[in-house]
């Protein structure tokens, strides 16, 4: 079966990651003008990756796959709703980037309240990006580095949004348009705190917010922030996905998840607690 063609105008924000010109799509993938090419691969997804690769693989398939699981379960749609309301906040945007998006789950909830916008996935996972790719019909995935130049052009954003991945302030201001926003979920200090303690979960560094503000202050500035509370009621199935599509699955020894969830009550209650901040170019 052949892929669906890539949206022209999400293709027209890219840069080439080697020499910074712009992309277009042929019969493979994308090339641009002086011969740089980049193949799609067969689950729709482009690697756009800088010379020499990276040395951040991103997620693992399994944690992407609990991922993908607990979010089209509904869990976090709150959560989705809210950053769409931020989003939509200064206007319906027109060009998107969900930078550490994952599987483009958040992303898609975005564009289906902004018809006419198309949306680009960058995740250094090439299992994400598979499921990314899939996502939603006005989107895309690329394979790249947050950490390093982003392949896309100077302001050509009108949002780039953050949902609990590492922020990039200097590519973040370089890709936004004068007017553009950047719009970051982080979690707050009581996020998920029913689990920390019986799962021995990672806990939220109380200094975060200040921490946030430091790397994204030199780029940008704050333009607001709303919070987001909601009170969930999981199975162990759910909290066990909840736990592993995140950095706590990485603390924890195999089976050891699974023994303390078993300690649980059959339905848990958990905290969903997040602040949602918009920030605008310095």
């Amino acid at each position: 079966m052949s892929l669906p063609a890539l949206p022209p105008a999400a293709v027209a924000v890219l840069a080439c990651p080697v020499c910074g010109a712009g992309l277009v799509t042929d019969e493979s993938g994308l090339r641009c003008a002086t011969g740089h090419a980049f193949d799609r691969a067969r689950q729709g997804h482009v690697t756009l990756l800088p010379p020499g690769g990276s040395p951040h693989d991103g997620d693992s398939a399994g944690m992407v796959a609990d991922r993908a699981a607990f979010l089209a379960a509904g869990h976090y749609a709150g959560i989705t709703a809210a950053l769409g309301d931020a989003v939509l906040a200064d206007g319906e945007p027109r060009t998107l980037l969900d930078a550490g998006g994952g599987t483009g789950g958040h992303l898609a909830g975005v564009l289906d309240r902004a018809p006419d916008a198309v949306g680009l996935v960058l995740d250094a996972s090439r299992y994400a990006a598979r499921r990314a790719a899939r996502a939603h019909p006005r989107a895309m995935a690329v394979v790249a580095d947050s950490w390093a130049r982003w392949p896309v052009r100077d302001a050509v954003l009108d949002r780039v949004l953050v949902v609990f991945a590492p922020r990039n302030g200097a590519e973040t201001a370089r890709v936004l348009r004068p007017d553009g926003r950047l719009v970051v979920v982080t979690p707050a200090v009581d996020h998920l705190a029913e689990l920390v303690v019986p799962l021995g979960l990672l806990t939220v560094d109380p200094a975060k917010a200040d921490r946030l503000a430091a790397g994204l202050g030199p780029h940008l500035r704050p333009a607001g922030t709303t919070a987001h509370r909601e009170r969930l009621v999981l199975d162990h199935a759910a909290v066990r996905t909840l736990v592993g599509m995140g950095p706590h699955a990485r603390h924890l020894a195999p089976g050891e998840l699974a023994a303390r969830t078993a300690a649980l009550p059959a339905a848990v209650p958990v905290t969903v607690a997040v602040d949602v901040g918009t920030w605008a170019r310095a």
